[in-house]
């Protein structure tokens, strides 16, 4: 397949009808290249992608969709939130999001295929069914994009548009573990026996937590996601060689770039599967760790929403909470700070009223210590968590408000 110049793909994306709905690569996968070809010829679209960062087109015409707002999204004047679990995002393709378009951001060609890279996630799912519709595939085809297996191989009779695009890979911030971050990684770390299998995420309790589990042994990764942990725990002798490290898509540095490139022991696979609560119970001591921006006294958390406004969605914190507490020896784990920094306001609140993201997890676990919540009855759980999660200058105003609730 030969490259397209600029002016093959303008005319290609001029000749589509009406408003189309362009699925693209996200998180830090973004294929910006062609998206902007995209954005200079139609004057209208809607464009759906996940956890979208800086940089994609907002202007009159576009309507930002999405399941998951990321920070490119979050102040967007016309933006479509969609709730779902991300596992059952696929199906949504297949029924009230038909996309007419799907751009992503790939390897260079490989004995016949291409790679998805840091970025698979529900972009196969998008593939397969733009092309029942008869839509587009287009690739921004990137050398410094990494050959990953798995589901990320895609043969290139899949493609009906290819640019080659020389580009840096884009990576999330350095975020500094500080004291409270420390003290929540070690206490979750403690939790973590050898042979379990991790689920977390990226930030610096996920980053203090991995850290923490350098000396254990056995280790396996299921996880919607990774970063730079995970590598660490491989160079500290901490995983098992003989399980693959599976996740749905991967963000972090270039040397963590580097370690996924063609490495037979990382298996990127689709959403529908990494993020089947069905697929997730089956492995032995499961443990995933999830944090929020609020827990209230019912063991109840918001992680998506803040002062009534979509801050990021319901993500995959559902889907491993559900098979997490369904494994065997399995455990669900929401980890945060006992007091909300910016807002200057305690995390653990009496009652959430913002939309519930999940409940029932196994403890909640803050810089002020472990609260268990499941297997307690309501009064025990409010307890703990009053007394071991929530920050001591707004303890006494959870009793009272605990006794308002008939939790006392």
């Amino acid at each position: 397949m030969l490259p397209d110049t600029e002016s093959g793909l303008l005319a290609a994306f001029a000749a589509l009808p009406g408003t189309p709905r362009v699925v693209a690569s996200g998180n830090f996968a973004t294929p910006y290249a062609v998206l902007g070809l995209l954005d200079k010829a139609c004057a209208s679209y809607r464009l759906n992608l996940l956890n979208a960062q800086p940089g994609i087109p907002d202007r009159p015409g576009v309507v930002h969709e999405t399941s998951f707002v990321g920070p490119g999204m979050r102040t967007s004047r016309d933006l479509s939130y969609v709730p779902s679990r991300l596992s059952l995002l696929p199906r949504l393709f297949r029924t009230g999001l038909p996309p007419d378009v799907v751009l992503v951001h790939t390897s260079l060609p490989h004995q016949g295929t291409v790679s998805l890279g840091t970025e698979v996630n529900v972009l196969p799912a998008a593939v397969e069914e733009v092309r029942r519709r008869g839509g587009l595939v287009v690739a921004q085809m990137n050398p410094r994009m990494p050959y990953t297996y798995g589901d990320a191989v895609l043969p290139l009779d899949m493609l009906d548009h290819v640019l080659e695009v020389d580009a840096p890979l884009a990576s999330p911030g350095h975020v500094e573990i500080d004291d409270a971050a420390r003290a929540i990684g070690t206490l979750v770390a403690d939790r973590v026996l050898d042979g379990a299998v991790l689920q977390t995420g990226i930030g610096a309790v996920p980053d203090a937590t991995l850290l923490g589990l350098t000396g254990r042994r056995g280790l396996s990764v299921w996880s919607e996601m990774f970063s730079d942990g995970v590598l660490a725990l491989d160079r500290a002798g901490a995983l098992d060689e003989g399980k693959p490290v599976t996740a749905s898509f991967v963000f972090g540095s270039p040397e963590l770039y580097a370690w996924v490139h063609r490495n037979e022991r990382v298996r990127l696979l689709r959403t529908e599967k990494t993020n089947d609560p069905a697929l997730i119970k089956l492995h032995h001591r499961m443990v995933s760790v999830n944090t929020a921006l609020q827990v209230d006294l019912f063991g109840q958390a918001n992680a998506s929403r803040i002062g009534r406004r979509i801050y990021s969605g319901t993500g995959g914190q559902t889907d491993f909470v559900v098979g997490a507490m369904h494994a065997p020896e399995g455990q669900a784990i929401v980890a945060l700070r006992s007091w909300h920094p910016r807002a200057d306001c305690s995390t653990i609140v009496p009652l959430v009223d913002e939309p519930v993201t999940s409940f029932q997890m196994s403890a909640v676990v803050t810089e002020q210590g472990v609260a268990e919540v499941f297997g307690h009855d309501q009064r025990s759980q409010a307890r703990n968590l009053i007394t071991r999660a929530a920050h001591p200058r707004v303890r006494e105003e959870l009793w009272e408000e605990a006794e308002a609730l008939h939790l006392t």
